[in-house]
Formats: C-alpha cells, sequence, structure tokens
C-alpha cells in the first residue's frame, strides 16, 4: 500500500434497473489531500461514497483504495478507512462510550479507552459518553458520529455532510480539526458537501457531480476562476441552473 493513490477509480457506475445514480466517474485521491464531492441531490455523491467503502457494489468499473482492489480484497483495507455521514445513526440504546468501544473493537484498535477519550476531549464529548446515543440532539450525534469514524485513525476518510446540524463556532472549530487531522497524518479525505465555505476552506480538488456524471473538476480557486465567479457556492450555482461559461 505505500506509494500507492488513496483512491483510484475507473468507469465508476452504479445502476437500478433504468435509473441511473453514477455513470462512468474517474476518481484520483492522492494520500494527505482533501478531495471534494459537489452536486445537488440526487447527483450521486453518497452513491459514489457507498462504493469507495464498499457497501454499494457497482454496475461497472474498477476500484483501488490504498493500493488494492477494493472489489476483489475489501477486507484486507477495512480497518484504514472509515466514514460518517448523517444518514447513518449508531444504535441508539448503546451510550456514546458503548458505541466508540464497541466500534473500536471492530477495527481492532489498541489502547481504546485511551483513544475514546483522546476523540471526547477534542471533539466534546466528555459529558456525553453516557448519554445513550438515542438522546442526543442532532449536532451531538453528528460529532458522536465523526468520533466513530475517527476512532482507528483512517488512512482514508469518507465524509457525507460532516458539519450538518452544527452551530457556526462548532462546525467552524471541527473544520480546524479535520484539516489538522488530514495534514499530521497524512490522511486522504472526500468531503461530500453542500457548504461551498467548508469546501473551498477544506478541500484541495473538487469533483463536481451532475445527474451521477463528473460536470467539472479542478481546485476550488481554479474553478471560480475558470466561471468568473467570487465564490465556489456562485459556480455550483451555475452547475445547478444549468448555466454556461461567461
Amino acid at each position: 500500500m505505500a506509494g500507492a493513490l488513496a483512491v483510484h477509480a475507473r468507469g465508476l457506475a452504479k445502476r437500478y434497473g433504468s435509473v441511473t445514480a453514477v455513470e462512468h466517474v474517474d476518481l484520483d485521491v492522492e494520500p494527505g489531500r482533501v478531495m471534494g464531492l459537489l452536486g445537488g441531490n440526487g447527483a450521486g455523491k453518497t452513491t459514489t461514497l457507498a462504493m469507495l467503502l464498499g457497501l454499494l457494489l457497482p454496475s461497472e468499473g474498477r476500484i483501488e483504495v490504498l493500493g488494492t482492489d477494493m472489489l476483489r480484497h475489501r477486507y484486507r483495507i477495512l480497518s484504514h478507512i472509515n466514514f460518517s455521514s448523517p444518514y447513518v445513526d449508531l444504535p441508539h440504546r448503546l451510550t456514546v462510550y458503548q458505541n466508540l468501544r464497541v466500534y473500536a473493537g471492530l477495527y481492532g484498535v489498541r489502547r481504546r479507552d485511551a483513544r475514546i477519550r483522546e476523540l471526547a476531549r477534542d471533539l466534546d464529548l466528555d459529558d456525553l459518553l453516557e448519554r445513550p446515543y438515542g438522546r442526543l440532539s442532532a449536532g451531538q450525534r453528528t460529532r458522536a458520529s465523526l468520533a466513530k469514524a475517527l476512532i482507528n485513525s483512517p488512512r482514508l476518510l469518507l465524509l457525507d455532510e460532516p458539519t450538518a446540524s452544527l452551530d457556526p463556532d462548532t462546525a467552524d472549530r471541527l473544520r480546524g480539526y479535520l484539516k489538522a487531522y488530514q495534514q499530521t497524518q497524512g490522511a486522504a479525505v472526500i468531503l461530500a458537501s453542500h457548504n461551498m465555505i467548508e469546501v473551498e476552506r477544506l478541500c484541495d480538488d473538487v469533483v463536481m457531480l451532475q445527474a451521477g456524471r463528473v460536470y467539472d473538476r479542478g481546485t476550488p480557486s481554479g474553478l471560480i476562476e475558470k466561471y468568473g465567479r467570487i465564490t465556489l457556492e456562485e459556480v455550483f450555482l451555475d452547475m445547478a441552473r444549468g448555466r454556461t461559461l461567461p
């Protein structure tokens, strides 16, 4: 796995009968870089993340994660990847601590309690560890789910709307934490988000999806310049509303 791309996907497609969710998507993500997946609802972002995780089998295409063929040898690298999504809950009856303890065991984390205490401190979860996950607010669940995603110090972190339901101050601090984690660990991150400020701040590269296909790609600043806009949100709106280049 040393020296390999974090993600190398070619011709990625997912179809459900006559419905195409993703069609012919190519992705390359280098270690230590953050790639943003942008697109409106139904553009194929979550489906793409699910295929990269091995949760969905692609209808076509091939995927290598950390130099390993995901379709043939997924279990070789599961301990090196993780994800967070507001659409995937943790068990409601377990406390935050119990949930993190279970996932630490599944990922083979050493010194599990020390890792849980570290994440609880970093993500402001100390006072929530003994509370059942089902009794948390939406923002608290977001932070607990992110702790789960970081429990194994993943080399590839997949994030679907990682700051959903967070107040602006907490969201800003969390973005700083994620950026520091990515830089200090040399981890690759794929971020699906509708928050363009978040994407501009965190992402080195951006892939814009529309109706399951790649609409455009580039750096945030490069896309802003290409479309003659001031912010990435304006570029996103150009795509969403079918505007052509000026």
